[in-house]
């Protein structure tokens, strides 16, 4: 019975998708006690596997030779679905160009495993898609070959949460919210998820689990879309935001601090919300709140940018042929992560007006391949020489290995988007 082998840790679980939250998960399930077998179509990413090496900095290389001598094997080979008990999908959601859900690497990925799926598995969509994705586009698929969803196979969904760099949380300890296709799928997926996962929350249906994790990052790209207004309103009346967020989150009630930024970054806020916007149309509703708040977000690298330029201005000089330097290029503080990072809208925008411009960002050393963007660059290393050299310094993403007093000291001029100059000088602009 599938709910013992998972109970008692003898099932075998596969994990396809080994980036910031598939690796993890599959470290995850290592350290629990079960056989693992990770599935990603980047060839360097099991490479880097096969020889014992993370390609995530705050994954050490250590804990991938730890996995591997624990029976961990990373692979390109789909057939290898065939062995495991447990499927669990971890690939990429992003959106198209019209910002309308791209779902196929999850249609990609599901036709390649079809082959390979048999009586006695679970099927599990961690992916971040909108409501009906699981009943609409992996059910009809996993039943093609004849199989029963909730008697002989099992379907859940199971939103990630992952927070890359946060010391406070890991995979274990963050709570899991999971939803079946019938009550006997949720009993299946209790059981996957009840060995690795502390606290699991079940829900009553694949389209609540799937709507619980937009919620989520709805909320928090709302209310970051409401205080980088809220900063543009500050600014022009020459009050300091931060300083208010942090007088109003001294109120013990009602009161949740969220602070402003250079725009949304990551693989969940700028994109999630708009998978709902996108499903809502077929109702017959538009999500004016929703689209409002990225509306405000989008805006953000281009206000920086206005900053940037008036900044130059004040001190004589043109946004062309100048020399700029952008601090933090990863899309928050402290980690390696570049997805859908404002600090590249940045550099982008910076670039069209003709200025030259250079990152240091110690976390990326050297620019990585990405989809939409690409530099030639690499890291420029943070000393008096290299500051001075600059006509301006943009602070996009405030990394705690910043030496802020050297940067303070030696920049001509600064342009802080994140309020972490907070005395006032005449050289520092908030943006």
């Amino acid at each position: 019975m599938l709910q013992h082998r998972l109970r008692s840790k003898i099932a075998k679980i596969c994990i396809i998708g080994l980036g910031y939250v598939g690796l993890p998960l599959a470290l995850r399930y290592v350290e629990a006690g079960f056989r693992v077998i990770g599935v990603d179509i980047d060839q360097s990413k099991i490479d880097l596997l096969s020889s014992r090496k993370s390609y995530i900095e705050h994954i050490p290389s250590e804990k991938i030779e730890a996995a591997s001598h624990c029976g961990f094997e990373a692979s390109s080979n789909f057939s290898r679905v065939a062995e495991a008990d447990a499927i669990i999908l971890c690939v990429p959601t992003p959106l198209n160009k019209y910002r309308e859900p791209n779902i196929n690497f999850v249609i990609d990925t599901v036709n390649a495993i079809k082959p390979y799926l048999r009586e006695n598995q679970i099927v599990s969509l961690e992916s971040t898609t909108y409501p009906g994705t699981t009943e609409e586009e992996l059910l009809p698929r996993v039943q093609e070959s004849g199989l029963i969803v909730g008697e002989n196979i099992f379907l859940v969904y199971s939103p990630e949460r992952e927070d890359p760099g946060n010391p406070d949380y890991e995979t274990r300890t963050i709570p899991k919210v999971i939803g079946g296709h019938t009550p006997a799928c949720l009993e299946v997926g209790i059981a996957l998820y009840s060995p690795a996962i502390d606290q699991v929350v079940p829900v009553s249906s694949t389209k609540t689990a799937e709507m619980t994790k937009l919620l989520e990052n709805i909320h928090r790209a709302v209310n970051i879309g409401l205080v980088n207004e809220m900063k543009m309103v500050a600014d022009r009346m020459g009050i300091d935001i931060f300083e208010v967020v942090d007088a109003a989150a001294t109120k013990p009630f009602g009161f949740t601090p969220y602070y402003p930024g250079p725009g949304l970054g990551g693989h969940c806020i700028p994109i999630d919300p708009f998978y709902l916007t996108w499903k809502a149309r077929e109702y017959g509703l538009n999500t004016r709140f929703i689209e409002l708040s990225g509306e405000v977000n989008r805006a953000m690298p281009e206000y920086v940018v206005n900053k940037l330029i008036d900044g130059l201005n004040e001190n004589g000089k043109a946004l062309k042929n100048s020399r700029v330097l952008v601090l933090g290029i990863a899309y928050k503080k402290n980690v390696d992560d570049m997805r859908e990072s404002p600090s590249v809208t940045i550099m982008e925008l910076i670039e069209a007006k003709g200025a030259k411009v250079d990152y240091s960002d110690p976390h990326v050393p050297i620019f990585p391949k990405m989809r939409e963007h690409h530099f030639e660059l690499a890291s420029v290393e943070l000393n008096v020489e290299s500051l001075v050299s600059f006509d301006a310094v943009v602070l996009a993403t405030d990394h705690d290995c910043f030496d802020f007093e050297l940067i303070k000291q030696h920049a001509q001029l600064i342009i802080d988007s994140r309020g972490t100059f907070r005395e006032s000088h005449s050289h520092i602009i908030k943006a």
